[in-house]
């Protein structure tokens, strides 16, 4: 048995090492936070407050003085006049909103997504650090469980004072790496910035007071139905059906093959119009709306074009104007007819007539008339359908749902816009007196002493016949025969015989009521009263061909204007019998217009696909704007019309398109203001410009 001094020294080392790996592991929870057994002390003393060597000495009211900062959200450098030019009012505004944001810090960030290669690769980078600071701490743990280890398996053999010895050295070496493991380095202090004693400070921001806005909507209108359905009204319906379908095969058996044909055929289309009417006309207003402010958004750079543009363009020119395409009005139905006819609605100046018809002698067919809006240009607001080509048209002043119609067939019909179906409102007949010859212009007059309705017709038999709307028929009274002077001749037996002269345009004086002119195909014009049938009150050789169109002057009461396919228009004094001005275009004339806004512009058509537009004041030899205005040169243009307030003018062709085109500022220029004078305006000025023209003429004619 060993004795007890013996034993001790060797139990010794080992409690003693295990006491100090457990101080050093206590130690170390200290840091971490999870064991507060240590260091209560400290936290229950009181603070000192730190003062840096530079801060003020401030007494007891200075420090309880407050300072109140508002904080609003608007920026005090943020400029409060800036100002913009406005395009659609056309003037410099001020602007309301100001951006009132400072940005006092902005830095780019990196975001890269987990999945993608370089996110795996940091991710790989931080779970090797991980494993790297893991393996160190491991590798410390594993040094100090060896060198327990080895101390605990020396042999008990040894001399009791080289154990001593040796046991305090590692234990000082051991305690030297714990310290530097656990203990974190300390921060240098920092200087404090605060040159005034710590005051506790409150700031407000200002908020403004919020707004409710509230809206109530109509709720939409609601019906309860309810209905109970019997075996007997079943029943009757049943019958009914049988007997419809009875009667049908009655019907049936007395029709021929043909007929049989034919009526299927009108059955089926007669049930589908009703099935689609039915569905279609709950929504007809609705899907109108819908299909404007479709078309407002296909076509708002037109519509853009129309109301703002102006072509700058025309300020480098030397008095020379551009016609701007804007719509091109079509319709599959219309395709293969050539546009006859053209009127503005004098109510809606964005309404217009078109009438379709032929004037190939060998290719007459059916006609139509369609009214266009300018706010819809897909599809027309109006059609109607005839048997035969409309060759001219005319709205009422007055009524502008009336629309008066002449056929090549030599018919006149008047249909009502507020009744829009297929079939005209009031039409003649062989028996009411229509022409033999087609109609080639028709105008409405005033209405006759028993406020009744009336218009006038020219038709290449010769004839001009007023029609007055009697209750509900048409009434005729033949205003004057055409008769070729000079041509007549005498029969076998005696009698005179009278070559008749073909009526091919009209038109009523603005001012002078029983006055007005018609054009023929042999080239002459006629002055006529409504009173004379039996006599012209004035005669003018104008043209060598047909006169395609008169008209007179809308400011001069004297002036008129004629066209023919013999290539020119002039411009007539109706006291004098020879022409004021001619001019050649080249190619056959098809229509002319006067301007509604001067009374020295006009407008003209040529076969070749040309609109010619004149200013008499501006250039008195050839025309200011000569431009083609369809796509291929093989189409013709037939007519032309002038809108009565916007700068804008319609053109159509034998293909069936409507063009709408915009009159650039050198087209219709006004008289330019002079300083310290204002610019006269009205007819009386307009008739003092043509006048001016017409004198120069005159001076010329009289010196030759």
């Amino acid at each position: 048995v060993l004795p007890a001094s013996l034993k001790m020294p060797h139990k010794q080392p080992p409690h003693k090492q295990s006491f100090t790996m457990g101080r050093g592991a206590r130690k170390k929870d200290e840091d971490s936070g999870t064991d507060v057994g240590e260091g209560t002390d400290e936290w229950a003393q009181s603070k000192a407050t730190v003062r840096p060597p530079d801060q003020l000495d401030l007494t007891d009211a200075e420090l309880k003085e407050e300072f109140t900062r508002i904080l609003t959200a608007n920026n005090p450098h943020a400029p409060q006049n800036i100002v913009r030019y406005s395009f659609k009012e056309g003037t410099y505004k001020l602007i309301g909103f100001v951006d009132q944001l400072a940005v006092h810090f902005s830095q780019v960030g990196n975001l890269i997504p987990k999945d993608s290669d370089e996110g795996r690769r940091q991710h790989y980078r931080d779970e090797l650090a991980a494993v790297s600071y893991q393996g160190s701490q491991e590798s410390v743990k594993v040094v100090i469980s060896e060198t327990e280890i080895l101390e605990e398996e020396e042999e008990p053999k040894e001399a009791e004072a080289g154990s001593q010895t040796d046991v305090p050295t590692a234990e000082a070496s051991e305690k030297v790496a714990e310290e530097e493991l656990i203990t974190p380095k300390q921060p240098k202090e920092r200087k404090l910035t605060n040159k005034f004693n710590f005051s506790e400070r409150a700031s407000q921001t200002f908020n403004n007071p919020l707004r409710d806005r509230e809206c109530q909507m109509e709720p939409p209108p609601r019906t309860n139905f309810s209905a109970t359905a019997n075996q007997w009204e079943i029943y009757d319906a049943y019958v009914e059906e049988l007997e419809k379908q009875e009667k049908t095969k009655e019907k049936e058996k007395t029709k021929t093959p043909v007929a049989k044909k034919m009526g299927k055929m009108a059955m089926r289309k007669m049930t589908s119009m009703e099935s689609q009417s039915d569905d279609i006309t709950k929504v007809t207003q609705a899907a109108k709306i819908v299909e404007r402010m479709v078309n407002q958004n296909t076509y708002d750079d037109v519509a853009q074009d129309f109301k703002y543009y102006e072509d700058v363009a025309d300020e480098y020119r030397d008095q020379e104007g551009t016609l701007l395409p804007l719509w091109k009005f079509q319709n599959d139905k219309a395709k293969r007819l050539a546009v006859t006819a053209l009127c503005w609605n004098p109510k809606y100046n964005d309404l217009f007539a078109v009438g379709y018809g032929s004037y190939d002698f060998m290719k007459q067919s059916r006609g139509m008339l369609l009214l266009y809006s300018m706010k819809n240009p897909s599809f027309p607001e109006y059609i109607f359908s005839s048997e035969s080509g409309i060759m001219c048209l005319d709205i009422h002043v007055d009524h502008p749902y009336l629309v008066v119609v002449g056929h090549y067939d030599g018919n006149v019909a008047i249909y009502n816009l507020k009744k829009p179906h297929s079939q005209p409102a009031f039409r003649s007949s062989a028996k009411s007196g229509k022409h033999t010859d087609p109609v080639w212009q028709v105008r409405w007059q005033k209405d006759d002493m028993d406020n009744n309705l009336n218009f006038f017709s020219v038709s290449s038999d010769g004839r001009i016949v007023s029609w007055t709307l009697v209750k509900s028929e048409l009434v005729h009274t033949e205003v004057i025969k055409l008769k070729v002077e000079g041509s007549s001749s005498e029969s076998l037996e005696g009698l005179q015989i009278h070559t008749v002269g073909c009526g091919t345009a009209f038109d009523f004086h603005k001012e002078i009521d029983y006055m007005f002119l018609v054009g023929t195909e042999e080239g002459k014009i006629y002055k006529c009263s409504k009173s004379y049938s039996s006599q012209f009150l004035d005669t003018y050789d104008a043209h060598n061909m047909a006169v395609d169109a008169v008209s007179w002057n809308p400011y001069h009461t004297k002036v008129f204007i004629s066209c023919s396919s013999d290539w020119t228009v002039k411009i007539w004094d109706h006291t004098v019998k020879t022409p004021m001005f001619i001019y050649d275009l080249n190619s056959a004339v098809g229509d002319v217009a006067w301007a509604p806004y001067s009374s020295t512009v006009f407008a003209a058509v040529t076969t070749n696909g040309k609109t010619h537009v004149f200013d008499l004041s501006i250039n008195k030899y050839e025309a200011i704007c000569s431009q083609a205005v369809v796509a291929k040169k093989k189409n013709k243009i037939t007519h032309v019309q002038f809108n009565p307030i916007h700068p804008i003018i319609i053109v159509g062709d034998d293909r069936g398109h409507v063009t709408c085109l915009k009159l650039s500022p050198n087209l219709r220029k006004m008289p330019k203001e002079k300083k310290g004078q204002e610019v006269q305006k009205g007819p009386a000025v307009e008739i003092a410009k043509l006048d001016k023209l017409l004198n120069l003429v005159r001076e010329v004619k009289t010196k030759t």
